[in-house]
């Protein structure tokens, strides 16, 4: 199926660049936002890996550490072809742990390591930062001022097209699921139900944004503690709700839709509603599933942005709360062709 045209804040971008040509064009670096405490039975390694993906890296740690996956933790899955670092935990009760050289390889560099009395938690993260090449970008005036608008005002924090698959085959799984077929896979389950949630979302936030009310407050938003997942609804938007919002220690948030009410209200619960009514199928089959009403900031700002020519590029650097995705940056940004995908189509 065709996935709608979400809009482009600052208009579609005319200029076209290639990312992870090599893995090193594209780095990550996970930030915890907290200190282990040293003790206890959890092995803590800071790894850094090259073309590796998260689980991948878990496998080696279990057969290193002759331990069962399901006892390593991990905060967030990274990308595999890139270089990027990241925090795991390994139980080891009562146990030595195993000598560090023989897990590393060319492809995966323990930093650090240390103790810890508890294990790491999927989403227990801050954010990330991320150092990108964009070979075949030139900053030009264009290129600058679209820089400074990104910089400054932010870009829509959409779920990318990888979340809905090829050609938007995962909307269409999830309809077939929600018509009754059953689907035994629990991981296929729940990327058809994220597929299905990320729809409704993404078409809320590019309405939003159509209407121009995407930098204004509307009676009864649910708003979002920057840097947080706690949300709330003022009763009214009294200066001091509008001066917080000005300065951005709350930000505007969309639903992610699941049964029970919206915590939005009045305007703006109406305005989502409308919206999300277009997909009624996704929106009785979420509920179904049993998944519950959640909220998701509908922008998305980075954080320490800067930017430089180097070479044949344009090298990017920027921070991201936990849960957002560097593609939404690039979309508002360059025409992306990621040349780890399109290596796969010539192969």
């Amino acid at each position: 199926m065709s996935l709608p045209q979400w809009l482009y804040l600052y208009g579609k971008p005319e200029v076209e660049a290639t990312i992870r040509q090599q893995a090193s064009d594209f780095r990550v670096s996970e930030n915890l936002g907290y200190d282990f405490d040293d003790q206890g039975e959890h092995l803590i390694l800071h790894i850094e890996k090259t073309d590796l993906n998260t689980t991948g890296v878990v496998r080696e740690l279990a057969h290193w550490a002759n331990v069962s996956n399901k006892v390593i933790g991990y905060a967030g899955l990274k990308d595999r072809n890139a270089i990027t670092d990241q925090y795991f935990s390994i139980q080891l009760p009562g146990l030595e742990s195993p000598d560090i050289s023989l897990l590393e390889s060319p492809q995966l560099r323990v930093l650090s390591s240390i103790r810890n009395s508890k294990k790491l938690r999927r989403g227990a993260l801050k954010g990330n930062k991320f150092k990108l090449l964009l070979r075949g970008l030139t900053l030009d005036q264009q290129l600058l001022e679209r820089l400074e608008l990104i910089k400054s005002q932010g870009v829509p924090n959409y779920f990318g097209q990888q979340r809905f698959g090829f050609d938007g085959y995962n909307i269409e799984a999830a309809l077939v699921m929600f018509g009754g077929k059953k689907v035994k896979n629990r991981d296929k389950r729940s990327i058809y139900l994220s597929a299905a949630r990320s729809l409704i979302f993404n078409d809320i936030v590019s309405q939003r944004i159509a209407s121009g009310q995407h930098q204004q407050l509307l009676n009864g938003d649910t708003l979002m503690l920057a840097g947080s997942k706690a949300s709330f609804t003022p009763e009214s938007n009294d200066p001091t709700i509008v001066k917080r919002f000005e300065e951005r220690d709350v930000t505007l948030s969309a639903p992610m839709w699941g049964k029970g009410r919206l915590s939005s209200q009045d305007e703006a619960a109406a305005f989502e509603q409308e919206i999300a009514q277009q997909h009624s199928e996704l929106m009785a089959g979420l509920e179904q599933a049993g998944l519950k009403q959640e909220r998701r900031a509908l922008m998305l700002y980075p954080q320490d942005m800067s930017w430089r020519q180097l070479g044949d590029g344009l090298e990017l650097e920027f921070g991201l709360p936990s849960g957002s995705y560097a593609t939404s940056i690039l979309r508002e940004l360059c025409q992306v062709v990621d040349y780890s995908q399109a290596s796969k189509t010539r192969s």
